[in-house]
């Protein structure tokens, strides 16, 4: 096992250190669990995550916990948070392939709270979760109660927490480093006890993307693992709040790289840009919306959140849509993504925000 910020990455595989036998497994189709996120239940022993932000939760009994998991890839990373230890969690680094990992072997004994975080994104692949192993006699209780507000939030890398815990001076391209449990819409939504489903991918755009797909043809799927054919059901959960945070990587990609030809004028940025909110509203007619931009350099100057204002206020009028809003976080100085003092301070900037639209 390794340290880093503090945080112990990896949990020990069964193979390696057993716990104290006998112990049992909890499926994964047991009614106590708490699952959060477009998460695929196709196999419902075998639920398979990969969005960031999914999360299974569950409240249990014993002095020992593992985790069995499916990982696709091997280059995904969990926060797992027990009794609340928000600050120091376990980070367990999947292995590629069916795992079990232990957590603890010494909880005092009596009740626990659980929660397994997907820290990482699409890109690194999906997992499938096949259950706690607890002590023999251990249990799972009652499930957590499930938020009664909802926000769902669109967008690229800074949504996802794409190197929020690297140094300031750091690399940020680190998949241990990339942790959305700290990312500016996680913290929001667990400000505003809120049910959140984050659909963010990093390099996406709206117009162009560092890969073959953009984000109006990624944002209806059930699985987050690169441009496929699933689909979500929208009508399974309805936010009351959308956040829509895009638009950074098109202008790295439209006015730096010149990517994208012919180069788009004001007006067709704009309209990309309406295209996608609308069909967002479309799905959501009741839906506050907020647009915003930030905390990159697409917010140095008043270019691209220009083209945010614009098609709001288009769509405020054309539409009659007084259910639509923008804000923008301030440019956070420097080359790198934004850390975790930056999204703390964008998600206090969004929860006030959100807090005054929704009366919360």
């Amino acid at each position: 096992m390794k340290f880093i910020h503090g945080l112990l990455i990896g949990a020990l595989c069964v193979s390696s250190f057993a716990m104290d036998e006998p112990a049992h497994t909890i499926s994964a189709d047991h009614q106590d669990y708490l699952y959060t996120g477009r998460i695929d239940f196709s196999d419902k022993k075998a639920p398979q995550l990969s969005w960031p932000g999914s999360s299974i939760k569950a409240n249990f009994t014993g002095t020992s916990l593992a985790i069995v998991l499916d990982d696709q890839l091997g280059k995904n990373f969990f926060n797992v948070i027990i009794d609340g230890e928000t600050q120091h969690p376990y980070v367990l680094e999947a292995k590629q392939g069916e795992q079990t990992y232990v957590i603890a072997t010494s909880l005092a004994a009596g009740k626990h709270s659980l929660e397994i975080y997907k820290r990482t994104e699409g890109e690194e692949g999906a997992t499938h979760f096949k259950g706690l192993v607890l002590d023999k006699d251990a249990n799972l209780l009652k499930a957590p109660a499930r938020p009664k507000r909802r926000m769902e939030i669109y967008g690229d890398s800074i949504t996802s927490g794409m190197g929020n815990e690297g140094a300031d001076n750091g690399a940020d391209h680190l998949l241990s480093e990339k942790n959305n449990y700290w990312a500016y819409g996680a913290i929001t939504a667990r400000n505003l006890n809120a049910e959140l489903h984050t659909i963010s991918q990093s390099g996406i755009g709206i117009m162009i993307s560092w890969f073959p797909f953009i984000m109006p043809q990624f944002y209806d799927q059930l699985n987050a693992v690169g441009d496929n054919d699933s689909q979500w059901d929208f009508s399974r959960w309805t936010p009351d709040v959308v956040v829509v945070n895009l638009f950074q990587n098109d202008s790295w990609l439209i006015d730096r790289e010149k990517r994208l030809q012919p180069v788009p004028n004001d007006a067709q940025r704009v309209q990309a840009y309406i295209d996608f909110v609308r069909t967002i509203r479309a799905k959501y007619p009741k839906a506050q919306i907020i647009c915003a931009l930030g905390s990159m350099d697409a917010t140095a100057n008043p270019t691209w959140p220009g083209y945010v204002k614009t098609a709001v206020a288009r769509m405020q009028q054309e539409n009659n849509d007084k259910k639509i809003d923008t804000i923008f976080f301030p440019f956070n100085g420097y080359g790198h993504h934004p850390r975790i003092a930056q999204h703390k301070a964008n998600a206090a900037l969004l929860t006030a925000f959100i807090k005054k639209k929704m009366k919360w």
